[in-house]
């Protein structure tokens, strides 16, 4: 077979691509999670110690394969916390995140972390507004770096920074010699979020093409224009083997990559492999940690936990969901912790939600009276919309009035306030 031909995919999903590259790790990859750094960039972020440590804890009881922290030469605190969560004995791989610089390598090297991220801007803009370095400075720099944390039995981690505006010919010399130092992961970073799916896939099955077999891609994307998640699936279908991804994907500016959101695309190629590597019910929790922390709220249409992730209105989706949920849900809430719910108070509602209303509430009701009783909650929705208690109440009482052979109270029951007969409205009172 030639060595980029696609193959069929070996995924049970049907969602899954029905045929992908031969590089593909939609079914092999790992998260590095950087809420406890890139996190620490977003604007209402502040974490103490105890903060950072119950973080990390419920990152590493979801599962994540790495988490990623404040680079220790950033302040006394940061280094501290460092060391306090190295120490912890989680499951997870402790990774700190430093610039290219023999200083920052030497703090970070003590503090009992797995390994370090080394980053150094490789583009135009960054070289000359920023380090003021030229290529070759950086590769000089690079090599002693990466040959010190190497002598000291850590992981490391090479990317460039603003990687997508930066030469394509100085990226690759660049990578190929780090690559022959015999770094574990080269990264790419859309540090400004101007990538597309397409360049990302170019780029990542590029650099795949001229590193060793062994080393691994790691991507990170920023979410300026909202492509950070279907970005990371790109990098993965190309080859990549790492997404870096943030609770809620807070970060600098508008974030990079939400680990619900990657959750839930990767889910839909293969659930199997997603579920036994994360312990999905724990996304709600560890999204709410998070939220409170900063002080947000979960975003109501976010992926899985937003809580309109499982709602259902429509009525012609109403029906055919409680019918068989996989006619309008790729995800199966159930799997997440979460509950489906249709909503049936509003002018767009269907008898058949209505009646799975009446059946959850234990009352029995004809067909004739469930679309009776929808006709009347379109009136009053056309109005306002009504709140679950207000059809819960209409259909008790329709119900109340029915056994008890009550048929004019149901007759005005179903009659819109306005229009009772003033006579009636009076005896009301």
């Amino acid at each position: 077979m030639p060595p980029h031909a696609p193959i069929a995919n070996v995924s049970s999903s049907p969602y899954a691509p029905k045929y992908t590259d031969s590089l593909s790790r939609l079914t092999n990859w790992s998260i590095i999670e950087s809420t406890l750094r890139e996190g620490e960039q977003f604007a209402n972020a502040f974490f103490d110690t105890a903060k950072k440590i119950e973080i990390a804890k419920a990152l590493d009881d979801f599962g994540v394969e790495y988490i990623e922290l404040t680079s220790p030469a950033a302040s006394e605190q940061s280094r501290l916390d460092c060391i306090a969560i190295a120490n912890l004995g989680l499951k997870a791989k402790i990774l700190t995140h430093v610039r290219c610089h023999m200083d920052d390598a030497r703090i970070a090297c003590e503090t009992g972390v797995d390994g370090l991220d080394v980053v150094i801007g490789t583009s135009s803009y960054l070289r000359e507004f920023s380090h003021g370095k030229d290529m070759e400075r950086i590769i000089k720099d690079a090599t002693e770096v990466i040959n010190y944390v190497k002598s000291k039995g850590l992981e490391v981690r090479f990317s460039s920074e603003d990687s997508f505006r930066s030469d394509l010919v100085d990226l690759l010399n660049l990578y190929k010699a780090v690559d022959q130092l015999g770094v574990n992961r080269v990264g790419i970073a859309d540090t400004v979020g101007c990538a597309n799916p397409r360049q990302v896939y170019d780029l990542v099955k590029t650099l795949r093409s001229v590193l060793k077999p062994t080393t691994d891609i790691e991507c990170h994307f920023h979410n300026d224009t909202g492509c950070a998640t279907a970005n990371a699936y790109a990098a993965l279908e190309a080859g990549a083997t790492h997404i870096d991804t943030s609770v809620l994907g807070i970060g600098e500016r508008n974030g990079i990559t939400p680990i619900g959101n990657l959750i839930a695309r990767m889910f839909t190629v293969d659930p199997d492999y997603v579920a036994s590597k994360y312990q999905l019910h724990k996304l709600r929790d560890l999204e709410n940690l998070i939220a409170d922390a900063v002080e947000i709220q979960v975003p109501f249409n976010n992926c899985i936990t937003g809580y309109c992730a499982f709602t259902h209105k429509a009525g012609i989706h109403a029906k055919a969901i409680l019918n068989n949920p996989a006619t309008y849900e790729i995800l199966k809430p159930e799997v997440f912790g979460m509950t489906r719910y249709v909503s049936i108070g509003h002018r767009l509602t269907g008898w058949n939600a209505v009646k799975n209303r009446a059946e959850q509430l234990g009352l029995a009701l004809s067909d004739e009276d469930l679309k009776a009783i929808t006709g009347k909650i379109k009136k009053l929705a056309d109005i306002k919309n009504q709140s679950m208690e207000d059809v819960d109440g209409l259909l008790r009482n329709f119900h109340a009035y029915k056994v008890a052979g009550d048929h004019s109270a149901i007759e005005q029951l179903l009659v819109l306030p306005d229009e009772v007969s003033p006579d009636v409205a009076v005896a009301a009172h």
